[in-house]
């Protein structure tokens, strides 16, 4: 499309027989084939699994959902990788004509990412159903970091530059929002791995008061500095006039002016989401007994972590137009506070899972049981 063929190329695949094959570029370049290309794709695999298994695996419908997005994850890494020029020829023409917000450094990030992490994630929790053992914990992880993906991702493109260049391929990314929800809600269902711990244990670690438990003054102060720093960020992309809100979207973060809207929308959100919930994270940790707190943490440390990974990759990849681009004498600022706020919700979620006995009730009737669904 809009290039003419080079020296000695005649445009046409060399088995190309006219009249016959020529047709099909035009015919694969429809958004509404692609879509139905892509729906069509996802319903065989599924019929594939449901026959291969014998139904044995769908007593737990999750199974269906990790093995299906699995394949997505695949697409999600091949496209990254044509896109930064590893490889050619496989989804150039889906990316151009049904989904070009993938060819954005933004877009590629969240790419990797799928492609990685949450493909890593998804045969871990396969393996584990596979197994009969829990997978809770690994799938509030996937939870959270999946459903920030793809709510960036989809405001992104509502509002950003690519808005009017969306087709019905778009839709596609419909099933990365319900389903992710039922999801969330049947991990949440699932019973949590009770811990080994008596009555008397827990009530002397939740006597303890914040000054005797030093870890928790140090995530304490974390989360206080990370709080202040996801409200600074707010106010720079509500464009505050204060001088330091302009000189540090000038000078530190020029990405968070990009028009793609990707990063102006990821601050948003941790200014009205993340934000109250590191304040909810102080009082969990101060005051005993949030049973909510231990979940809830695994949810937001894998929505962070992704949304980190995805900003800081952006931020520094040559498909982001270089006005926006970070500059080079702060990229060692600019790693390291972006690192730091991505490692503060990943501490709090070990420091959660590793000694839950403060977050316990005061007085759980399932404290005497063991580790029953570990």
């Amino acid at each position: 499309k809009g290039v003419s063929p080079g020296p000695g190329e005649t445009g046409l695949h060399p088995l190309a027989v006219p009249g016959v094959l020529e047709p099909v570029p035009l015919f694969c370049s429809s958004p509404l084939v692609l879509m139905l290309t892509g729906v069509l794709v996802l319903a065989g695999l599924i019929s594939i699994i449901f026959f291969v298994s014998g139904g044995s695996h769908f007593q737990d419908p999750l199974f269906c959902v990790f093995v299906v997005f699995s394949f997505t994850s695949v697409v999600d890494l091949i496209i990254s990788l044509e896109e930064d020029g590893y490889i050619s020829g496989f989804v150039e023409v889906y990316v151009r004509e049904g989904e070009p917000y993938l060819r954005t450094a933004h877009g590629i990030m969240i790419c990797y990412w799928d492609g990685i992490i949450h493909y890593g994630l998804y045969l871990a929790m396969i393996a584990a159903i596979g197994q009969r053992k829990s997978y809770r914990n690994l799938g509030l992880f996937w939870l959270g970091s999946l459903m920030m993906s793809i709510v960036v991702f989809l405001l992104g493109n509502l509002i950003g530059k690519y808005s009017s260049d969306l087709s019905p391929a778009f839709l596609l990314n419909l099933p990365y929002v319900l389903i992710p929800i039922w999801a969330g809600v049947r991990l949440f269902q699932q019973p949590k791995a009770l811990p080994c711990l008596s009555p008397e244990k827990v009530a002397e670690e939740q006597r303890k008061r914040l000054y005797q438990r030093p870890q928790d003054m140090g995530l304490v102060l974390v989360l206080l500095l990370t709080a202040a720093f996801t409200f600074f960020r707010g106010m720079v992309v509500l464009d505050c006039p204060a001088d330091s809100c302009f000189e540090y979207i000038y000078q530190h973060e020029p990405y968070l002016r990009d028009p793609v809207a990707y990063p102006k929308v990821q601050m948003l959100i941790y200014m009205f989401y993340v934000l109250p919930f590191f304040c909810l994270c102080i009082y969990g940790l101060v005051l005993p007994g949030c049973s909510w707190l231990p979940d809830w943490s695994l949810v937001f440390a894998g929505a962070i972590a992704q949304a980190q990974f995805s900003h800081l990759g952006s931020s520094l990849h040559a498909r982001t137009p270089f006005p926006y681009q970070t500059p080079e004498d702060v990229w060692w600022s600019f790693l390291l506070t972006n690192v730091l706020y991505a490692l503060g919700p990943q501490l709090l979620a070990y420091r959660c899972l590793r000694c839950p006995a403060f977050f316990l009730p005061a007085t759980p009737a399932s404290l005497h049981v063991g580790k029953k669904h570990q």
